[in-house]
This record gives C-alpha cells, sequence and structure tokens, in this order.
C-alpha cells in the first residue's frame, strides 16, 4: 500500500489528486504541501514510500527539492507530475534522482501506473519519452558518439569539461572558476562517468563534436 505525498501549489490540483487517488489500488495519500521546502519537511516527518512532485513551484522548485530529498532520503521514490513535455526537464530530472515522469495531461490510468510502478522499485517514463530515449541512445551508438547525455550534466560540470577539453589543466581551471582543484576533480570524475568517457583524448573527441572547440 503506497504512501503518498503530493507536492504542488496549486490547490485544485492537490485537491483532486488526493480525490483520485486515496484508495486506488491501495494508495494512501499522507501529506500535502505547495513547494519544495514543504514537500522535503512533510517527507522527513510523515515518511512515505512516494512523493508526487511538480516541477514549477515558488522558493524550491521540484527539481531542487528532489535532488535534496533524495539526498536525505534515498528510500522515497520520486515521481514527476508535470505539464513539462520537454526533453531538458526530463533529463534533469532524471538526474536529480526522479524515479519515474509523467505528464498533467495523462489519463489518470497512467498516473496509477505510474504510481504503482515506482513505489515497486521501478522506473517509469511516459511513453512518448522512453521512444525519445531510445531513439537518441541508437543515435548515438550509429554514430560512436558516447552515450551519456549532456543534458544530464550540471552547469559546472559542463564548464569544468568544456575548459579540460581546451587543454587547462585542474589547477588553471580551478583559478578560472574560483573553486578549489579538489572540487574541480570532483566535477571532471562525476561528468566524464555521466558521459561513459575514460579518458582525455575520448573527451577531447567529444568536445569537437559538441563543437567546444574554438578559441577567441
Amino acid at each position: 500500500m503506497p504512501k503518498i505525498v503530493v507536492v504542488d501549489d496549486h490547490a485544485v490540483v492537490r485537491s483532486g489528486l488526493m480525490s483520485l487517488l486515496s484508495g486506488k489500488h491501495g494508495n494512501e495519500v499522507i501529506g500535502e504541501a505547495t513547494n519544495g521546502e514543504e514537500g522535503i519537511q512533510a517527507a522527513l516527518m510523515l515518511k512515505p514510500d512516494v512523493v508526487l512532485m511538480d516541477l514549477n513551484m515558488p522558493g524550491m522548485d521540484g527539481l531542487k527539492a528532489t535532488a535534496e530529498l533524495k539526498r536525505l532520503m534515498p528510500e522515497v521514490e520520486v515521481l514527476v507530475l508535470t505539464m513539462h513535455d520537454d526533453d531538458e526537464y526530463l533529463f534533469q530530472a532524471i538526474h536529480a534522482g526522479a524515479s519515474g515522469y509523467v505528464l498533467k495531461s495523462a489519463p489518470h490510468e497512467e498516473l496509477l501506473l505510474a504510481i504503482q510502478s515506482v513505489s515497486r522499485g521501478q522506473a517509469y517514463l511516459y511513453p512518448t519519452a522512453t521512444k525519445r530515449l531510445m531513439h537518441e541512445y541508437m543515435e548515438r551508438l550509429k554514430t560512436g558518439e558516447p552515450t551519456g547525455t549532456y543534458e544530464t550534466l550540471s552547469e559546472r560540470e559542463k564548464e569544468v569539461i568544456a575548459l579540460l577539453a581546451k587543454g587547462f589543466s585542474n589547477k588553471e581551471i580551478a583559478e578560472q572558476l574560483i573553486i578549489s582543484v579538489k572540487t574541480v576533480e570532483t566535477h571532471k570524475s562525476n561528468a566524464m562517468e555521466k558521459l561513459g568517457l575514460k579518458t582525455r583524448p575520448e573527451l577531447v573527441k567529444y568536445a569537437a563534436q559538441k563543437g567546444w572547440l574554438t578559441f577567441e
């Protein structure tokens, strides 16, 4: 019986979701919140199985809240429910730790299925998103491009690997970005892992494909 916390800044949406979900397939809505910060506090207090998370909210948005919630309570599954049928939001949500991504325009049955899936530890993406991810993966395989997704990188990780590809040392990058060498190394390691790259030559090839290697 999945216990659910609903996080959305619109009262009408929260009310509708709570009415829809309560009692269906054993679901139990145990709490609600109007933004990311409240959602985290509700989860810490109520210990749900699933947090149904909107993305655009005042204060802490859904992406930041998802990342922080997964850091504090990795056992809690986050299912993003949003109006954004957009690859960038999708990739960012996955990177933040969401187990699923469903559109608000989806049929009720799809939302119920998504909740059941993530509550069992499975991932769930709406059908067209799955097709797009599969298509992107296959295209990368055909072209020999690494199968990692650039959109999953943080802005700082993007900055670090772009500078690395241009030949800057860790120390030079640290000075440019005003961060420590250790932090540069951490961002480099995380970015290379996400992109499926292992060596600097692979990174340079990737950067060339991305059009980064232009010097002023």
